[in-house]
C-alpha cells in the first residue's frame, strides 16, 4: 500500500483538490443525515452517550478534513488519513446493535461510512477502495450481530457490503483515469508551448540550412533533425509496423531521394488496420510523393492521417504545379501504384488538382 504520493504538478493538484472538495461536501451532507437519524430514532437508543460520542468522532474528522482541504490538502491523499476515516466508519457501523434497542429506521453510521471507501479508493486506487468496502461490510455484519432483533438476511448484508466495495473501487478507478487524462493534457499543453517557441526559431533555422547548404550531407542531417523534432512535438507514439510509422519512413525516403520536404500529421494512430491495408496505404503515399516531386516539381508535401467511422482517411497534398485531371490521362503510377493498391484492400482514391494550385491525393481504406 502506498503511504503517500509524490507532489503533483499544479494541474493535477487542482484536479485532486476538486475531487477532495466533492468528498468533503459528501461528508457534511452524510453527517447532517446521521444527525437527523439520531434525532428521529432517539427513543430506541439504549446508550445515547455512546451514539453521541461516535457521531462526535465523525463530526471531528469531517471538520478536520475540511480544514486540511483548505490548508494542507496533501494530507488527505495519504493512506493513514484515509485509514483513520475508515476506522471511524467501521466503528459507527459495528456499534449499531450496541447503541440501539429495538427497530430503528437507519443504522447508526447511515451514509457517512461510505466516505471512507471513497477516500481510500482515491488515495490507494481501485484495490484499496474494494478492500475498504469489504471492511465496512464486515462492520455492518458485526453491528447487526450485537442486536437482539431477528438478523437481516444474508443477501441484505451482502448487498450492503457490495455497495460499499463498488463505491470504493469505482472511485479509485475514476480517480486513476482522471489523473492519467490530466497528465496527457498537461503533456500536450507543454508540447504545444514548446512547439510555438521552436517554430519560429529552430525549425525555421533548420529549413534555411536545408535550402542554403552546399554540403549534401549537412542538408540531409538538417532535414532528418527537423523531421525528428516535428515528430517529437507532435507526440505520436509510433511502433514498428503501424501506419504512422510506415508513412513517416516513406516520407523520409522521399526527402532523401527527391529533396521533397514532407510533413506527416496524424489526428490519431489507426488501431484496426490490417497489415495489408497499412502496406497498401504506405505504397500509395510513396507513389504520390514521387509523382509530386518528379511530375509536379513540388518542394513541400503534407501527409494527413485521420481515423474515421469504419475507415481511415489519408491525404497527400503538395505545392507543385498541378494539372487539370479532365485533360490528362492517368499514368501507370497513379493507375497501378495508387488506385490498384487501394482497390486490392477495398479502398478508394480521389484526385483533386488545378494548374498552379498543387495536387491532393485522397485515400480511404476500410478498417
Amino acid at each position: 500500500m502506498a503511504w503517500g504520493r509524490p507532489i503533483p504538478n499544479p494541474a493535477e493538484a487542482r484536479l485532486e483538490r476538486s475531487v477532495l472538495g466533492g468528498v468533503a461536501a459528501f461528508r457534511w451532507a452524510a453527517l447532517a443525515w446521521l444527525a437527523t437519524v439520531l434525532v428521529v430514532s432517539r427513543s430506541e437508543l439504549v446508550r445515547p452517550w455512546a451514539a453521541l460520542a461516535l457521531a462526535g468522532l465523525a463530526l471531528a474528522f469531517t471538520a478536520a478534513a475540511t480544514m486540511l482541504l483548505r490548508s494542507q490538502s496533501r494530507w488527505l491523499l495519504r493512506a493513514p488519513t484515509a485509514v483513520a476515516e475508515l476506522v471511524v466508519g467501521f466503528a459507527l457501523l459495528s456499534a449499531d446493535g450496541w447503541v440501539y434497542e429495538g427497530e430503528h429506521p437507519q443504522s447508526l453510521g447511515s451514509a457517512w461510512p461510505l466516505a471512507g471507501a471513497l477516500s481510500l479508493g482515491i488515495v490507494v486506487g481501485p484495490t484499496g477502495g474494494l478492500v475498504a468496502g469489504v471492511v465496512l461490510g464486515l462492520g455492518r455484519v458485526l453491528g447487526t450481530s450485537l442486536d437482539d432483533l431477528p438478523q437481516p438476511s444474508t443477501l441484505s448484508l451482502l448487498s450492503t457490503g457490495v455497495l460499499y466495495a463498488l463505491a470504493g473501487s469505482v472511485a479509485g478507478f475514476a480517480m486513476r483515469r482522471l489523473r492519467a487524462a490530466e497528465m496527457e493534457i498537461s503533456a500536450a499543453r507543454a508540447r504545444e508551448e514548446v512547439a510555438r517557441t521552436l517554430h519560429d526559431g529552430v525549425l525555421q533555422t533548420l529549413a534555411v540550412v536545408q535550402r542554403r547548404a552546399t554540403d549534401a550531407e549537412l542538408a540531409g542531417l538538417a532535414r532528418e533533425q527537423e523531421r525528428a523534432l516535428r515528430d517529437f512535438l507532435f507526440g505520436v507514439k509510433a511502433s514498428a509496423g503501424d501506419l504512422v510509422t510506415e508513412l513517416r519512413a516513406a516520407a523520409g525516403r522521399a526527402e532523401r531521394r527527391d529533396g521533397l520536404r514532407v510533413e506527416v500529421t496524424a489526428v490519431d494512430e489507426p488501431s484496426d488496420l490490417s497489415p495489408a491495408a497499412v502496406q497498401a496505404l504506405t505504397g500509395a503515399v510513396g507513389e504520390a510523393l514521387t509523382n509530386a516531386a518528379k511530375h509536379g516539381d513540388a518542394h513541400r508535401a503534407v501527409v494527413y492521417v485521420e481515423p474515421g467511422d469504419g475507415e481511415v482517411f489519408v491525404s497527400v497534398k503538395d505545392d507543385g504545379s498541378g494539372f487539370d485531371p479532365a485533360t490528362v490521362t492517368e499514368g501507370v503510377g497513379l493507375r497501378r501504384s495508387i488506385r490498384g493498391r487501394l482497390e486490392d484492400v477495398g479502398g478508394r482514391v480521389e484526385l483533386d488538382s488545378r494548374p498552379g494550385r498543387g495536387t491532393e491525393v485522397r485515400l480511404w481504406v476500410p478498417c
